[in-house]
């Protein structure tokens, strides 16, 4: 008979799913070595940006499904909803639900118990999966998350798992010390002074835009973009701030296709980790345009940090990045732009503040989805 672990597994694969993001929980920590067996998985850095990137997996027509403890849907819910749902995209979410059953950890109990109170108050549709007999509804409800298009979380009680044996070496799962080397910083830092708006900024990249999948940040970048450089292969956010990097790095590990990412300071800030996973999985055809103006643009140009105290390129160094550039003129830009790229390349704009007046997308979000989803398929 084959542990629940297996059993769950088969299911996965039964209904197609073809692409797992993860964080760790020792009560399903065997499932999660089998996960990263059977599957292509992405290691994550926090629960949120794991909903960005399956959402780019999900555009590009993957069926993804992501792993995570009880506690972690708390980092998740507005990306949920103004993300995931609001695109109407397909999510299968295993949560390991803490504090109901034999919980030595008390902070663990608050989340786990009102965890269904939470899903049911977000809208979105739970199962309780408290044995292997449980895997029925697994069964029945995958169906309908790539059908539909929806977000389904299974809360699976430890009790599912207690009398299953790890039957894969730990060594299949996790780094190695001699995985980790050093590197250098290769950084020159010369005196850099912003004139360029990042509405300048983006009618300067433009005209290397075309034929290239592009996921801009939201608000006035989306706006700007659209006055600019309206292409059907556009993914204009409209919601979930900090996840235009998470969107991009999972349409990238999916698609053949140049993926672009127009990102701002604002943004990065807010879900940094990314830039150690995006490191850490390297796809060569992702490349992130940081547009820094050291401002919030879209909520009254507020200061970030990157104003003051926070280089991004070195923070993308640290993260791993091997190919970095720091631009502000138009020369540099251009420079940049008709370079041939070298893998994973992270570009930091830098910028004053300022938004340009240009209209709303006039575009429906779904009509947005479908032409990045058919640009993919071709």
């Amino acid at each position: 008979m084959p542990r629940p672990e297996e059993e769950l597994i088969a299911i996965l694969k039964k209904h197609g799913v073809d692409f797992a993001a993860s964080l760790p929980c020792e009560k399903i920590k065997t499932l999660l070595e089998m996960v990263n067996r059977d599957f292509f998985h992405v290691p994550l850095t926090r629960e949120e940006e794991g909903v960005g990137i399956c959402a780019g997996a999900a555009l590009s027509g993957r069926k993804p499904a992501m792993f995570v403890q009880s506690s972690g849907i708390g980092n998740m819910i507005n990306a949920l909803l103004s993300l995931t749902a609001f695109y109407e995209l397909p999510l299968a979410i295993f949560v390991s639900r803490r504090g109901i059953y034999k919980e030595k950890i008390e902070a663990q109990v608050p989340m786990g118990q009102r965890l269904p109170d939470i899903l049911t108050g977000a809208g979105i549709s739970w199962s309780e999966i408290n044995s292997r007999v449980d895997f029925v509804i697994v069964d029945r409800e995958l169906s309908q998350v790539f059908r539909k298009g929806s977000v389904h979380a299974f809360l699976m009680s430890p009790e599912v798992w207690e009398k299953s044996e790890c039957g894969v070496q730990s060594s299949a799962f996790g780094v190695q010390s001699s995985d980790v080397v050093p590197r250098p910083s290769s950084v020159v830092h010369h005196p850099f002074r912003a004139t360029l708006t990042r509405y300048d900024i983006i009618k300067i990249i433009a005209p290397y835009l075309d034929g290239k999948v592009v996921v801009s940040n939201l608000g006035w970048p989306s706006k700007e973009l659209y006055a600019v450089k309206h292409q059907p292969s556009n993914f204009y956010m409209l919601g979930s701030m900090g996840m235009a990097t998470p969107i991009g790095l999972g349409m990238a590990l999916t698609s053949s296709k140049e993926i672009v990412v127009i990102d701002g300071d604002g943004s990065l800030l807010m879900n940094p980790g990314t830039l150690a996973t995006a490191a850490s999985l390297a796809p060569r055809n992702l490349t992130i345009i940081a547009i820094d103006n050291g401002a919030y643009g879209s909520t009254g140009n507020q200061p970030t940090l990157a104003a003051s105290c926070v280089d991004l390129e070195a923070v993308a160094r640290g993260f791993g990045f091997r190919n970095t550039v720091k631009v502000a003129s138009e020369e540099e830009i251009v420079a940049v732009m008709k370079k041939e790229r070298e893998g994973l390349t992270f570009i930091h704009a830098l910028a004053v503040p300022g938004n340009k007046d240009v209209p709303n997308i006039p575009i429906h979000h779904l009509e947005i989805k479908k032409q990045v989803q058919d640009y993919l398929k071709t």
